[in-house]
């Protein structure tokens, strides 16, 4: 159950009814999520995290409302009905999206973020990391947190292909892994969007592609076979360029981030480091 105090703000707000009924989703990983249950709406609560310290994905509720918010009516994500704070924790309340995480049809997946990409929302959110430089910065940042001596080991794996420089920006979504699309008939809907950024989509192609990222929400990597699918259903030929080529980049930067999190306490991670270091080791 959520904290009795936030039941009864809730209720004051009109967002809880006497016979509601909270159900936990335990697919997250960062924030406490509840389902609501009611004879009238079916919505979902999620209460943020405080101390919350990730060098990739960040956190901020205030950004998944102001999304959520602007992206209303277009089916890019769910309708929000309320946000707010319980003494320090921020929460939003939005409806439950209908449908099931993304397990297969990479078309679905491309389509869903190639329309994404296509908004142009008035949302103020912080910069990507845009271009070869800055990812290898961004890179280099996780692992100053991680240990020695797969750190040494991992930054002499750094890319040195040709420089890619920074090209056009609109919002991403910042984590468009398998558990965040969910998808209902031949529609997807993207959730939790507190790391939303104005940045290369190609960021975001690099997240669903990751080998890393699919096995942690998946169980498994997508295949060759897969990737082309994706790659070709996606609409915009410039952004898969730049994604191809800024590629090695996205796994160095992708296999920093699992090292950081299996030497952290979440040893799935680790088989995830592997294979994002074996994509690198091909580029």
């Amino acid at each position: 159950m959520p904290p009795q105090e936030l039941v009864a703000q809730l209720r004051k707000r009109g967002l809880v009814q006497a016979g509601d009924r909270f159900e936990t989703l335990y697919g997250g990983r960062t924030n406490r999520v509840w389902r609501l249950h009611g004879p009238a709406d079916d919505l979902v609560l999620k209460l943020y995290r405080r101390d919350f310290d990730n060098p990739l994905f960040g956190n901020d509720a205030r950004l998944e409302a102001l999304c959520l918010e602007r992206l209303s009516g277009t089916g890019l994500a769910p309708q929000l009905r309320a946000s707010g704070t319980n003494g320090q924790e921020a929460w939003v309340v939005y409806d439950h999206a209908p449908g099931a995480p993304w397990r297969a049809d990479c078309a679905i997946a491309a389509r869903v973020l190639a329309d994404l990409h296509a908004q142009s929302p008035d949302v103020t959110a912080p910069p990507g990391c845009n271009g070869s430089a800055a990812i290898s910065q961004h890179a280099l940042a996780i692992l100053t947190r991680c240990a020695e001596p797969e750190r040494g080991k991992l930054i002499r794996m750094r890319p040195y292909t040709a420089p890619v420089e920074a090209g056009p920006t609109c919002l991403i979504h910042g984590d468009p892994v398998a558990g965040n699309l969910l998808v209902s008939d031949t529609r997807a809907v993207l959730i939790d969007w507190q790391c939303p950024a104005i940045g290369d989509p190609a960021e975001d192609l690099a997240m669903f592609l990751s080998p890393a990222m699919q096995q942690v929400y998946r169980g498994a990597p997508l295949t060759a076979t897969e990737e082309s699918q994706f790659l070709a259903a996606y609409e915009n030929r410039e952004t898969v360029v730049r994604y191809l080529a800024l590629k090695p980049w996205f796994h160095w930067r992708m296999a920093a981030y699992c090292l950081w999190r299996a030497q952290n306490g979440a040893p799935d991670y680790a088989p995830a480091f592997e294979l994002e270091s074996a994509a690198l080791a091909v580029c």
